[in-house]
């Protein structure tokens, strides 16, 4: 059977069937619908969800392959990895609060940011990501603020091409969109030279949306109903991607990035 059930509770209970049927030696039990427990680590099911409902043909694959990532993670992050070798891999993702339901606040690498959002910090490897813990960290002797400026930097060359779209909306404004589905889409409002960039193409300071991991747009403050318009797609898209961070707008100035609750 490649598909997996739809009803969230048996979706977690299948899972629950593929994690013992490929890791007997592994503690797992079910917390309730779309939550497990996995060797003690509270494990929540929301984003396999949206995966397996973006491509229901392919279900047990992708359940089986995340799952894979997951434990071979947790064995990475035990291992001792220098920071000669693990510099050039930090990068950085942004996360809405929320994420401390699953992970403890006090033991991994973060930042807070606007619009109820903080930044992790993770090690980027070529099938997974690894959050970086304040424990690895105080091995390496450095702080949030240089894991910020390494994390920043691997951002900027990590696709230094991005092809962007501008798109002109009939109603006035414009909307600038790129999709790298590289994990690092909505991070990428961090880079230093995100405002030199689209400035000129959004007659000024702009909103960009991050409803999801995978997803960035940016577009001009005015007018309102193309505003309106975007927000109502943002609203959409948190609800149905996989990874959700934020149905708020982020305002970037020429000053840096402001929620738009701040602002």
């Amino acid at each position: 059977m490649t598909h997996m059930p739809r009803e969230p509770e048996a979706f977690s209970e299948q899972v629950v069937r593929i994690l013992r049927r490929h890791f007997p030696d592994r503690e797992v039990r079910l917390a309730g619908p779309m939550d497990l427990y996995l060797d003690g680590r509270h494990l929540g099911l929301e984003n396999l969800y949206r995966m397996v409902q973006s491509e229901p043909q392919r279900g047990v694959d992708i359940v089986e392959d995340f799952l894979d990532r997951l434990l071979e993670g947790d064995e990475i992050s035990h291992m001792p990895l220098p920071l000669s070798m693990a510099k050039g891999r930090i990068m950085p993702r942004i996360q809405p609060e929320s994420i401390f339901e699953q992970l403890d606040r006090e033991q991994v690498a973060y930042q807070p940011f606007v619009n109820e959002t903080v930044i992790l910090y993770v090690i980027d490897l070529p099938r997974m990501t690894v959050s970086i813990t304040v424990e690895q960290m105080m091995r390496w002797g450095v702080t949030v603020d240089d894991l910020d400026g390494f994390a920043r930097e691997n951002l900027a060359a990590y696709q230094p091409r991005l092809k962007i779209q501008v798109v002109e909306s009939p109603g006035g404004g414009r909307a600038a969109i790129f999709n790298m589905q590289d994990g690092y889409d909505a991070s990428r409002i961090l880079l230093s030279s995100l405002w030199r960039r689209l400035a000129p193409e959004l007659k000024g300071n702009f909103y960009v949306a991050a409803p999801a991991r995978d997803v960035f747009m940016a577009f001009s403050c005015t007018p309102e109903p193309l505003v309106e318009k975007l927000q109502e797609r943002v609203v959409q898209d948190y609800k149905r991607l996989p990874y959700p961070i934020s149905t708020d707008l982020f305002l970037v100035t020429q000053d840096g990035v402001a929620g738009t609750r701040a602002a």
